[in-house]
């Protein structure tokens, strides 16, 4: 493909490149990424209408199921198969770190940096009619964006939204205390239960509701009030539920027994694997990028963050669960580095072999069986990746 368009990068941003020993060719071809989508399961008959529709052909991903490439500069959201819930835009490497937790029919599974959504919108395609999937965010109006993604593609019937710091949450996958009962029974024993999540409440209720909401932002940053829930779906396992019974804390043997089959941590970092991320940043100003990605301070902020982000989603997997630890920088302080101090950390924690990865198009990473997708290598945005299991110790 040829190329249209060349980035300038400054001199502070091309040593930091060096030192990380990355190729600065990964951000000057910034014509050459595709754009990629995901086919919502049961579209999958809708590739030409599709390719009508954007006026261009639709490439099948071979080594991504439910993936397709377009034209990097093709624009999806004001086509009707994306207004309509058939496709939604996700690059190939984050779908690959999706992928690598070979989710199963019946899996609870914990996202815990779960804003955009897009991710979320996979697990939740992949589990299908069973299972559950909590998303955490500490960001309310991004993780309001992930509801309104689940609804508009109709995937939140086994979802659960809450705004939480993702280093202290702790709530466990819902044990379904009503299986024996139906939710109306419940509903009747227990007058406090959640009752069916609807956006339509009356007035009263979201005064008081906006009133507690302020209550629960001041009180998180003291890390003394419950997560805030936003959204749950039909079959979430919280209908029926008591407040106390949702937010009930259990000991690190129940952990252990009861946690996530499967965490994904796709944890807060520099963005500078990003092509588009970085071009951004011809707008914004280059001062901002020393602020943003180049400075130490900043660097070393978020690789404490990432590493209490991996600890705490790991706290949270039951014996014999996987967690995948992803990032879209390419730098090895943010990757490599912090899976080595969380290894030192945790004599219960094993790097696994991502097995379905034998066809993908990317390289190996610093550490045995991590990998590292990058714009040249892989024709996708830049991501690391790095699969764990808990062992009973």
């Amino acid at each position: 493909m040829e190329q249209s368009s060349k980035l300038a990068l400054p001199d502070a941003f091309l040593d930091f490149l060096k030192a990380n020993g990355l190729d600065p060719s990964i951000y000057t071809a910034t014509d050459s990424t595709p754009r990629y989508i995901r086919l919502k399961p049961g579209c999958e008959a809708c590739v030409e209408e599709i390719e009508g529709e954007m006026k261009c052909k639709v490439e099948k991903v071979d080594w991504l199921p439910g993936f397709y490439s377009l034209p990097p500069h093709i624009h999806i959201a004001t086509s009707k198969p994306y207004q309509q819930g058939k496709i939604y835009g996700i690059d190939a490497a984050s779908g690959a770190a999706v992928l690598a937790l070979h989710i199963s029919p019946g899996d609870h599974v914990l996202d815990l940096c779960a804003a955009p959504g897009a991710k979320l919108c996979m697990i939740s395609d992949l589990l299908g009619d069973s299972g559950s999937v909590t998303g955490v965010d500490v960001a309310r109006h991004r993780l309001a964006a992930c509801r309104t993604m689940l609804q508009k593609y109709a995937l939140g019937d086994r979802c659960r939204l809450f705004v939480a710091d993702g280093t202290a949450f702790s709530l466990l996958p819902v044990g379904f205390h009503s299986e024996s009962k139906s939710c109306e029974s419940a509903l009747q024993e227990k007058g406090d239960a959640f009752r069916e999540w609807t956006s339509r409440r009356p007035y009263k209720e979201r005064k008081k509701a906006n009133k507690a909401r302020k209550t629960v932002a001041s009180q998180l940053v003291l890390g003394s009030q419950h997560p805030e829930l936003i959204f749950y779906g039909r079959h979430s396992g919280v209908i029926g539920l008591t407040k106390s019974e949702l937010y009930q804390a259990v000991c690190d043997s129940e952990v252990s027994r009861r946690g996530y089959d499967k965490v994904l941590v796709d944890a807060e970092c520099t963005h500078d694997g990003s092509i588009k991320h970085i071009q951004k940043f011809e707008q914004w100003g280059w001062t901002t990028l020393q602020r943003r990605v180049l400075g130490a301070e900043r660097t070393d902020s978020l690789t404490t963050l990432q590493l209490k982000l991996l600890s705490n989603g790991f706290r949270l997997l039951k014996v014999g669960g996987s967690l995948v630890y992803s990032t879209c920088s390419l730098t090895v302080a943010q990757n490599e580095e912090v899976v080595e101090q969380f290894l030192k950390e945790n004599a219960s924690a094993e790097l696994q072999e991502v097995d379905v990865s034998k066809n993908w198009p990317c390289k190996n990473g610093q550490l045995p069986n991590t990998l590292r997708f990058d714009p040249l290598t892989s024709q996708t945005s830049g991501l690391f990746v790095a699969k764990f299991t808990k062992l009973a110790i």
